[in-house]
C-alpha cells in the first residue's frame, strides 16, 4: 500500500534529473551522455533534454565539448542554508583567532546526508600549512572531525549515521573496536589522531556541542609541528587552544542552531 502511494506521486523528469546530479557528483573528469546513460541504465536519447536544460540552469557544464561535469551551483545554494550560514558566520572569528595563536590551520565539520562535510576554512597564518576545500566530504571513520561527529551523539544516532554513511560511500562495516574507541573519545573530549591520509599530520578535533550534550559540528586542526618557529604552540598547548574555542562557539552557537542542523 505505500509503494502503491508514492508511485502515485512520481516525478519521472524530476527523478531523472536528481539521478544524473547524484551520479556527477560522485565522479571525476565528467561523464558522457553515452555514459551517464550506461550507468543510469537508460538510453542516451533520454537524457539529451534534461541535460540540455541542466546545462542551461546553470546546474552542469560541458568544459571539454562532451563531458557533463557539475557547477558549483548547488554549492552555493546549500550555502544559503539559514543555519548552516549563522554556524559559519559565528564561528569564523574564533576560527580566525584560533588559528593566529595556534598558528595551525582549522576546519569546521558538520554531518549532512551520510557524510562529514566542511563547511568553513581557516588558512593557517603562515606562508603553508594544511587546509582542506570547504565543501569537501570526508569520512566519518578514518578521520577525526568523523569520530567526534560520532562520538558525541547517542548510540541509537550514532547507528543512523553510520548506516547512512555506509549507503553513500563504499566504506566496510567498522569492527567493535571502533565503537570502544568513540566512546574513550567521548570520556577524553576530543579525539587526536594521526592522519591517515597525509604522514605528519594529526588530526585535533574537538566537539561543537549544542544545549543537549550533542554534536552539532567538529572543530579540527591538521596540526603539524612547525620547526621554523619555536615560539609556535606545542601539540598539548594547541590542544587547549582547541578546546577553548569549541567551547565558546558551542555557548554561541548552541541554543540557536541546535533545533534546526
Amino acid at each position: 500500500m505505500e509503494d502503491e502511494e508514492s508511485d502515485r506521486y512520481r516525478a519521472p523528469a524530476l527523478d531523472k534529473g536528481l539521478d544524473i546530479l547524484e551520479l556527477l557528483a560522485g565522479v571525476d573528469g565528467g561523464l558522457t551522455q553515452a555514459e551517464i546513460a550506461k550507468q543510469l541504465g537508460r538510453s542516451p536519447n533520454e537524457f539529451y533534454r534534461m541535460l540540455d536544460r541542466l546545462v542551461k540552469r546553470g546546474y552542469v557544464t560541458k568544459p571539454d565539448g562532451d563531458r557533463y561535469s557539475l557547477t558549483l551551483k548547488l554549492f552555493g545554494l546549500a550555502q544559503l542554508h539559514a543555519p548552516v550560514r549563522r554556524l559559519v558566520s559565528y564561528a569564523t572569528p574564533l576560527m580566525r583567532e584560533l588559528a593566529e595563536t595556534s598558528r595551525q590551520a582549522n576546519q569546521l565539520v558538520v554531518f549532512d546526508r551520510g557524510s562529514a562535510v566542511v563547511i568553513a576554512q581557516q588558512e593557517a597564518p603562515g606562508y603553508w600549512g594544511i587546509s582542506i576545500r570547504v565543501g569537501s566530504h570526508i569520512s566519518l571513520f578514518d578521520t577525526g572531525s568523523g569520530h567526534v561527529l560520532l562520538a558525541f551523539r547517542s548510540q541509537e544516532e550514532r547507528q543512523m549515521m553510520i548506516s547512512e554513511h555506509l549507503r553513500s560511500t563504499e566504506k566496510p562495516a567498522q569492527p567493535p573496536e571502533f565503537f570502544n574507541r568513540l566512546d574513550q573519545i567521548r570520556d577524553r573530549g576530543y579525539e587526536m589522531m594521526a592522519s591517515l591520509q597525509t604522514a605528519g599530520v594529526y588530526n585535533l578535533s574537538a566537539p561543537v556541542l549544542g544545549p543537549d550534550g550533542k554534536a552539532i559540528a567538529a572543530l579540527t586542526v591538521p596540526y603539524i609541528t612547525l620547526v621554523n618557529l619555536a615560539s609556535a604552540p606545542d601539540i598539548t598547548q594547541t590542544i587547549e587552544l582547541l578546546l577553548a574555542t569549541a567551547e565558546q562557539l558551542s555557548r554561541l552557537a548552541g541554543s540557536d542552531v541546535t533545533q534546526v542542523l
